[in-house]
């Protein structure tokens, strides 16, 4: 199964360009941001314009002020996101690799934003457990799940504790190109995805929706 982002997989799909011309709407400096992106060799991983401004939406909607994002790349979706909340909000954004994250400063700076955006270098679970031992825990609004597979349960059962009644976990690449579906016996990262979305169906501590968006993304409601 293809991945059907308008970037990867879905870039000459002449229905996924008539999404983009309806309903796309880009600020300048995100914009900027995801074309600097796109002459990176792993551009790829980056998260779809079109499915990053849903979640922004999302965001908005339930008037998110706090949240975090496991996974940064060059930061389009932190950007997306950080635009988004008020002016006080801030997003946590985890990553290990500068050298990708610092392609993006620029453009949160440009975009007005930088101030909003709080970098972690460091592996991410380091710093859950630090907003955990600072007494933030349930104060959080919104986390997006965007890094290694195979710690998702981890960054999963940390960020639900961090996240207030109400809020939303993002959770990308629940269906890993269909490998989902048959997984294979060496695929640790495969095994680690299809084991959390086999627990997300049957944790009682939040609704959930498993949406066909990009290389697949599910919503976790905490109760």
């Amino acid at each position: 199964m293809d991945i059907f982002k308008s970037h990867s997989g879905a870039k000459d799909n002449p229905l996924m360009q008539y999404v983009l011309n309806h309903s796309l709407r880009e600020h300048p400096a995100l914009k900027k941001l995801r074309l600097r992106t796109m002459e990176d060799s792993w551009n790829f991983i980056m998260v779809a314009c079109e499915q990053s401004q849903f979640m922004a939406n999302l965001a908005k909607l339930i008037k998110a002020k706090k949240a975090i994002e496991i996974g940064v790349y060059t930061g389009y979706n932190a950007l997306n996101l950080a635009l988004t909340l008020p002016d006080d909000g801030t997003v946590v954004a985890c990553d290990v690799n500068e050298n990708y994250t610092n392609i993006g400063r620029p453009f949160w700076k440009e975009a007005g934003v930088d101030h909003k955006i709080d970098l972690r270098i460091k592996p991410a679970l380091e710093t859950l457990d630090e907003l955990l031992a600072a007494g933030e825990a349930e104060s959080f609004d919104f986390v997006f799940i965007d890094a290694d597979k195979a710690n998702y349960d981890n960054y999963y059962e940390k960020s639900l504790q961090l996240l207030r009644k109400g809020g939303v976990i993002a959770i990308d690449n629940v269906l890993w190109s269909g490998k989902v579906v048959n997984p294979a016996a060496d695929d640790v990262d495969t095994q680690a995805i299809d084991k959390l979305n086999k627990k997300l169906h049957r944790d009682v501590r939040i609704n959930l929706s498993m949406l066909t968006v990009g290389d697949g993304l599910t919503l976790a409601f905490k109760l």
